[in-house]
């Protein structure tokens, strides 16, 4: 083994020891995630951590570890997606943590981050954060990729900080009810019942930005709705944040009766995955049609999102990549 090859260590100082623990996290997990990804070994001597490997992999894994601690210190929780994150795409000065006195309500020019009554949600990839500056910046805007990749995640939480801070007067979420395998005349309850279950995860994501009273007492009052695409026939949606989610399985008319429901002061959001049509054999994607006709449009943004953008499990990554590999 050459000098050059032979492993090295650092050592980093951390003054709070509390937000050193925090850093480390239980049971040194945080650690652990950090030394497997970057082929490290990390040590903890009172409030120091010794970091050892070869020189690339031991600059990576001190500005990670840096970066972190700079989070904790700003008062940010440090979970196992942003230590993902921070191991994707390091820090740069835009990243810095805001100061107490920063008010964030949606993003500057440097940092992507979105304010809600619960969270302040931060996109993960630098797919993500183009993807969230395309939303507050395009009247009308497509998210295509695979699942897992927080393309209608982020949609949502754009549309409950637009909505919070007055921007629009109503979010509408809608998704087509394809019967994926199964038929929805056999299942029991009236129509909303056999709908609800299509749109779970759209209720899933309002409440994680907004407290559960506040999401019923809004959809009571019609602030909110979540509704199958068919629902969406024949209404103009003004002054709204409305999302298509699961796009992909709207027909070419749905998908054109959708997009021409835009109405003055609305924002549209088009997500869906190509590789997950539930339609029958031989009938075209709208997701697909409205991508070949409308993508020399200047004012309509395009997204594109692939495996490496993921920030589920980390084997939803791989097992992507395995599907895509064979097709």
């Amino acid at each position: 083994m050459s000098l050059a090859e032979r492993p090295t260590e650092t050592h980093l100082e951390f003054p709070d020891n509390r937000l050193l623990i925090d850093l480390c996290g239980q049971f040194d997990a945080n650690l652990a995630r950090i030394e497997q990804a970057l082929e490290v070994q990390i040590v903890r001597r009172g409030n120091q951590l010794v970091v050892m490997g070869e020189a690339g992999s031991l600059a990576r894994a001190a500005e990670v570890l840096e970066g972190l601690y700079h989070r904790l210190e700003a008062g940010k929780a440090v979970e196992p997606g942003d230590i993902d994150s921070a191991i994707r795409m390091g820090f740069s000065d835009a990243d810095e943590p805001p100061r107490a006195t920063d008010q964030i309500e949606m993003f500057t020019a440097g940092d992507v981050e979105i304010k809600t009554r619960k969270k302040l949600v931060e996109p993960r990839t630098e797919a993500q954060k183009a993807y969230v500056r395309s939303l507050f910046a395009h009247e009308l805007a497509f998210g295509i990729g695979p699942a897992g990749t927080g393309k209608t995640y982020l949609a949502v939480a754009v549309g409950v900080n637009m909505f919070i801070n007055g921007m629009v007067d109503r979010i509408i979420l809608s998704r087509p009810a394809v019967e994926a395998g199964e038929r929805l005349g056999f299942l029991p309850g009236d129509m909303k019942d056999k709908v609800d279950p299509y749109m779970q995860p759209l209720y899933d994501a309002l409440n994680d930005f907004l407290p559960g009273k506040m999401v019923a007492k809004l959809i009571e009052e019609k602030r909110i709705e979540i509704a199958p695409l068919a629902f969406m026939r024949g209404r103009t949606l003004s002054n709204a944040f409305v999302v298509l989610d699961e796009a992909q399985n709207a027909t070419g008319m749905q998908m054109k009766m959708f997009l021409t429901r835009l109405g003055e002061g609305s924002r549209m959001v088009i997500t869906g995955d190509r590789t997950q049509i539930d339609l029958p054999r031989g009938q075209v994607s709208g997701l697909s049609d409205a991508e070949r006709l409308l993508k020399t449009i200047p004012k309509i943004s395009f997204n594109y999102f692939t495996s490496k953008d993921v920030v589920r499990h980390p084997l939803v990554a791989a097992i992507i990549e395995a599907y895509e590999a064979d097709g």
